[in-house]
């Protein structure tokens, strides 16, 4: 096919056409634009006759035909390029949203839109966007005339293909910019010439403090999408300096499934009037009427054994598996991987870098497989083929992002499940999601398909002593976040079972866990409780016990999955009680152990100076004729002895150990007070955040780890102690010094 090449008339004749076409919709749009505060969906639909799109010449002007509440592309006052290009990309017909949102839009309001997941949202901006930049007849040279920003990268490069799909046949360049890849260098150097900015929050901030020439003064339109997740305080050292270079005279387009509402979030956006758009207030249900939504009440420590068997149970589906942090997910996904399930295993997290990042997401769409992955999946992605399940093994922080959670499935109307893991101290969440409109169902778990895998992972951490760190990480990591959780009417990590929870990960011992504030108050042997104290965190221990029969086997419990033993109640004390630790836990410390008088004995051979053995204890013992009896003079001596030596070592250790943890408190102390001793894998989950904002955090680009130090009153003279060479009593006085500054 040969190309024929445009001459100079024909430019010309093009350019003569737009501008008549740009007249006609500025006129169509001014003449028919809906009443400001109307909903267009509540008008009536057009008759089918109506010649819709088409313009006709009358004696008083051009008649144009009404286009709100209209349910079709065609039928909107917007571009023939832009038409085409929902054309080939296969939209016909609008969403409610989209139905709603686009005709206030295209006049210049100010939108609030929120509508549920997977409702088409995406559009109803792209299509103002490309309209506005069109009868603007916005060039190249005139530099960024619209900013997209998205919480997550991957959504920001979901918007951003739609983006390409839909403008095609426009000729504004776009740009994505997005963290965790190389190119910035080439980024600086092109962003100046994009009309149309695709971004996460800190990676544009990036650009606006270290690319040179780099402004947005004629910006004509902003987009927040996921609106309430950029608003919230995670990006708020990101946003605001992003809004304050912004011109305030544009229009701003506010889109979410649970939007805000917020007077000081409106108010730092400086809109005007907004058009608050919510299609689906009124309806039913606030998830799609196509979800099938269950909740299973699992203990804490039954968790992974659910999770096990649910995989094994769906290994035809596409499966989308959602865990509190990023440990969590790198532990869960290596430990089943090497079980073998049956099923390809993936996994997802914000600190991954953006090719990798990527590569998961296009494998998971291509194949049926699991992915593990943290919150930062939870907003906005279209997934291209139907995920079969979303299942939240971690209750969600709130209502809001449950409903972000379950829009990975059933979207456009397709069919999907969820299924929600709820510990028994977590059970009110029901009553929230059903408060909010959301529909779940409680059910039970079939024993019968409930396979054990806690003995397998502690037999895996044997055999790869690797995967131990990454299962104790996991195990703290979760705990803290759950500590973290504001509603603390449904997160209460005294009421989870500690130690059940650790051997369920496979750890032969309980790790250490420290709380800020938090300290262990114990009583009885049934149950642990966390009081609130000013002083330092202590560790947190919770022994649990068991009853015997009178036959000295275990007593049968009810349906463990389904309805645990409430912890602090008492079991009643029988004349023959005995306690011994359940399956799975480790015996405490401060626990005695009752030795078996008539357990077998070991058998040790010695032999005297011609290699010939000597009875057992030869050593002392009295010959009396030919039988062989104790002199009681030499045991007792022989027992003082050896004594003497035990408690003289033992004396020497416990020195040695008192000392050691004197020094480390004295350290920790003179940390503390420095202001120099920070927990980096707690900043971590905090990054990662209840919605996955790690991956906005990291694409600042301007983010440095303070190093830690401990320095003397002349910094400038001395410079660095260290600290490891100084013995208890130098320490002693350095910390005195530093408390009476």
């Amino acid at each position: 096919m040969v190309k024929l090449k445009k001459t100079k008339g024909m430019r010309k004749q093009i350019r003569l056409n737009e501008v008549e076409e740009i007249n006609l919709l500025n006129q169509w749009i001014e003449s028919q634009k809906p009443d400001s505060g109307s909903n267009p969906l509540s008008l009536r639909p057009l008759p089918k006759d109506s010649k819709i799109g088409k313009f006709e010449d009358g004696k008083n002007g051009t008649v144009f035909s009404r286009y709100a509440g209209v349910r079709k592309f065609a039928q909107l006052p917007i571009s023939d390029k832009t038409k085409r290009g929902l054309k080939d990309a296969k939209y016909v017909d609008m969403t409610d949203v989209q139905s709603a949102a686009i005709p206030h839009a295209l006049c210049g309001r100010d939108i609030l839109g929120a509508a549920r997941t997977g409702s088409g949202k995406t559009l109803a901006f792209v299509i103002p966007i490309l309209e506005k930049l069109h009868r603007e007849r916005w060039s190249p040279e005139d530099g960024v005339g619209c900013i997209i920003i998205s919480p997550t990268r991957e959504l920001a490069a979901q918007t951003f293909s739609v983006l390409n799909k839909v403008g095609k046949f426009h000729k504004f360049s776009a740009g994505l910019l997005i963290g965790g890849r190389e190119g910035v260098d080439v980024e600086k150097e092109r962003v100046n010439e994009m009309n149309i900015l695709v971004c996460a929050p800190g990676r544009l901030l990036q650009h606006m403090d270290e690319t040179p020439n780099f402004e947005c003064s004629h910006l004509q339109i902003l987009i927040l999408d996921e609106a309430d997740r950029v608003l919230d305080s995670a990006f708020k050292g990101q946003l605001d300096p992003i809004i304050s270079q912004l011109p305030k005279h544009r229009q701003t387009l506010l889109f979410s499934a649970t939007q805000t509402k917020k007077v000081k979030d409106l108010a730092r956006l400086s809109l005007r009037d907004p058009e608050y758009i919510s299609v689906h207030e009124e309806a039913p249900t606030a998830t799609p009427a196509s979800l099938m939504q269950t909740v299973m009440i699992v203990p804490v420590e039954k968790k992974l054994d659910m999770l096990w068997s649910f995989i094994k149970t769906h290994l035809n589906s596409r499966i989308l598996v959602f865990l509190s942090t990023k440990k969590q997910v790198k532990f869960v996904h290596e430990a089943f991987n090497k079980l073998r399930p049956g099923i390809p295993l993936k996994s997802l997290h914000g600190k991954m870098s953006q090719e990798k990042r990527m590569g998961v997401y296009s494998q998971f769409i291509e194949r049926q497989s699991v992915l593990f992955c943290t919150d930062v999946l939870a907003r906005g992605l279209d997934f291209d083929k139907a995920v079969d399940w979303v299942v939240q093994v971690d209750c969600p922080e709130d209502v809001a992002s449950y409903i972000h959670r379950v829009g990975r499935t059933a979207r456009f109307y397709t069919q999907g499940k969820s299924l929600l893991f709820l510990t028994p101290s977590e059970e009110k969440m029901i009553e929230k999601l059903q408060e909010a409109k959301v529909p779940v169902k409680l059910i039970k778990a079939n024993n019968q398909k409930l396979q054990e895998v806690s003995r397998l992972l502690a037999a895996l951490l044997v055999k790869y002593p690797d995967l131990q760190g990454v299962a104790q990480r996991a195990f703290i990591t979760y705990l803290r976040s759950i500590h973290k959780r504001r509603d603390k009417e449904i997160f209460d990590v005294s009421k989870l079972s500690i130690e059940n929870f650790s051997a369920s990960l496979g750890l032969p011992m309980t790790p250490r866990i420290r709380f800020t504030n938090l300290k262990t108050k114990k009583k009885g042997v049934f149950e642990s409780s966390i009081a609130m104290e000013p002083e330092n965190a202590q560790e947190y221990e919770a022994p649990l016990v068991v009853k015997k029969d009178l036959l000295g086997e275990d007593l049968e419990e009810e349906d463990f999955a389904l309805k645990p033993r409430g912890e602090g109640k008492e079991v009643e004390k029988s004349t023959k009680e005995e306690e011994v630790p359940m399956q799975g836990t480790r015996v405490l410390k401060n626990k005695k152990l009752k030795i078996n008088l008539h357990r077998p004995f070991g058998s040790r051979v010695v032999l005297d100076e011609e290699g010939n053995s000597l009875a057992p204890l030869a050593s002392v013992a009295a010959t009396a004729g030919t039988e062989v009896a104790l002199d009681e003079e030499k045991r007792k001596d022989f027992y003082k002895k050896v004594g003497a030596e035990m408690r003289k070592a033992d004396a020497e250790d416990k020195k040695v150990e008192r000392e050691k943890r004197r020094e480390k408190r004295m350290k920790q102390k003179i940390k503390r007070k420095r202001g120099a001793m920070e927990d980096e894998e707690e900043e971590e989950e905090e990054e990662e955040g209840h919605d996955g904002s790690g991956s906005s955090e990291e694409e600042t680009g301007r983010n440095r780890k303070r190093a830690k130090k401990i320095v003397s009153d002349n910094e400038e003279n001395e410079g660095k102690i260290n600290t490891d060479s100084l013995s208890v009593a130098q320490l002693e006085e350095m910390a005195l010094k530093f408390i009476t500054q």
